[in-house]
């Protein structure tokens, strides 16, 4: 699984394949058998541009079948319910191919990576399929770069074997034959052929701790190193190795599946709060502004009254005995004055206010249009993460019986992958 720390990683990720359900169910996955797929990242427009660089010959049991008929493979000694099939996904975060040029570039990559598998498997004559994946779109980068991007990863299923010296036994009646090999077989052994490996030292020997017991690493560990190493050597020197003491290991597809869409769904939730805030600053700004306003307006009509009537002024003089002239008295005199300079100065006010009532309006139908824009994007941000919030609100108890049931599942399969070490061992990852 890439993390978002900006490195471009190498992830190989093994999963066994336990039951014929199983191994039916990977099959019509990578060979995209089905007519249509519960997993809405599928765009099934692209499934054409999937590249095999191993197809099947059949459907991958009746290849097994025919493989242990033909002596390819040996199921001798194996239990009933022995692992036969395992799967391999190799992976870089989708960002790396997307700087690179995208699908080109991805299938140069899992050219090589492909013969990586090979090589990890033990040949390619024990891989039923090999299938480049260019039909996944990553749903997160689409959105945050506004363009479709593709997740490009390789699926290799295979059967997990080893070479098997068979011994001749004691009752052999040549003496000298006795303990000595009789034939070399290649056994199918999910537990051989990933068992842990001891580290060696600088002088090619298996390193040893205090107690002289041997110092082990991991398979999953291994698996890392190899694919790395082989990739860098391949010419790929941007990438880097999966981090070391990831529990990836234990990852099954569906569980990796459910991860991303945790990690998703935290990240959406995320967005709703934080639009579900900015709709409530909006408001509170808008709130604000219109108590302003109503100020602003009480002001203007407390103004108006204080202004003069033409009825006051009318009245005021006295027309002189001769002449046009209007004669006032020195009281009426005084106040015209006071009322002509409170007419000039209540002018000067109105004015200011009106300018300030508009530019409070202004502000309003401003904070109106933020607050409705804001509004906007909150609904349809709010109706995507709708299905997320009603599945953790409605059946929270299910998601969790569900996420939990993965999980053990995932320890049990380590579990049965890495038995507990003998004391005084060490493992290294």
């Amino acid at each position: 699984m890439a993390r978002n720390d900006g490195i471009d990683r190498t992830v190989a990720r093994n999963q066994d394949l336990e039951t014929p359900a199983d191994v039916a169910k990977v099959q019509e996955h990578n060979e995209r058998e089905k007519d249509s797929y519960s997993n809405q990242d599928i765009v099934p427009e692209r499934t054409s541009l999937n590249v095999h660089f191993k197809a099947p010959t059949d459907d991958y049991v009746k290849m097994f079948e025919q493989m242990e008929q033909d002596g390819v493979i040996s199921t001798r000694g194996l239990k009933p319910d022995a692992v036969k099939y395992g799967e391999l996904v190799f992976d870089v975060n989708s960002a790396y191919f997307y700087n690179h040029g995208g699908y080109e570039f991805a299938k140069q990559f899992y050219a090589d990576a492909y013969k990586a598998a090979a090589e990890i498997v033990g040949g390619e004559q024990y891989i039923l399929s090999a299938v480049m994946h260019a039909d996944e779109r990553n749903r997160a980068m689409s959105e945050a770069l506004g363009e479709d991007v593709y997740h490009y990863h390789l699926h290799v299923v295979y059967i997990p074997v080893v070479e098997k010296q068979i011994l001749w036994s004691k009752r052999c009646k040549d003496e000298a034959l006795r303990g000595t090999v009789k034939e070399v077989i290649t056994q199918v052994s999910r537990s051989k052929k990933w068992e842990s490996k001891p580290v060696l030292g600088e002088d090619g020997n298996p390193m040893l701790n205090a107690k002289g017991k041997k110092i082990l690493k991991s398979s999953y560990s291994v698996l890392q190193d190899d694919f790395f190493n082989f990739m860098r050597n391949a010419g790929y020197t941007d990438v880097e190795r999966g981090e070391r003491g990831s529990t990836e290991e234990h990852l099954t597809v569906t569980q990796f599946k459910v991860q991303a869409e945790q990690q998703r769904l935290e990240a959406v939730t995320g967005q709703v709060a934080q639009a579900e805030q900015n709709l409530e600053d909006a408001k509170a700004a808008t709130a604000k502004q219109k108590k302003k306003l109503e100020s602003l307006q009480k002001e203007t009509k407390a103004a108006k009254t204080i202004a003069l009537t033409v009825q006051d002024i009318e009245v005021m003089g006295k027309k002189a005995t001769f002449g046009n002239n209007i004669t006032l008295t020195p009281d009426e005199c005084d106040t015209l004055k006071r009322y002509a300079v409170n007419g000039i100065i209540a002018n000067a006010d109105n004015k200011r206010l009106k300018e300030k009532l508009a530019s409070a309006e202004k502000t309003v139908s401003i904070w109106k249009q933020r607050y409705e824009a804001v509004n906007e994007k909150y609904m349809e941000l709010k109706q995507k993460a709708q299905p997320f919030l009603d599945a953790l609100e409605i059946a929270s108890e299910k998601v969790r019986a569900f996420i939990n049931s993965i999980l053990i599942r995932g320890k049990q399969t380590q579990e049965h992958e890495h038995p507990a070490r003998k004391r005084g061992q060490d493992m290294e990852l």
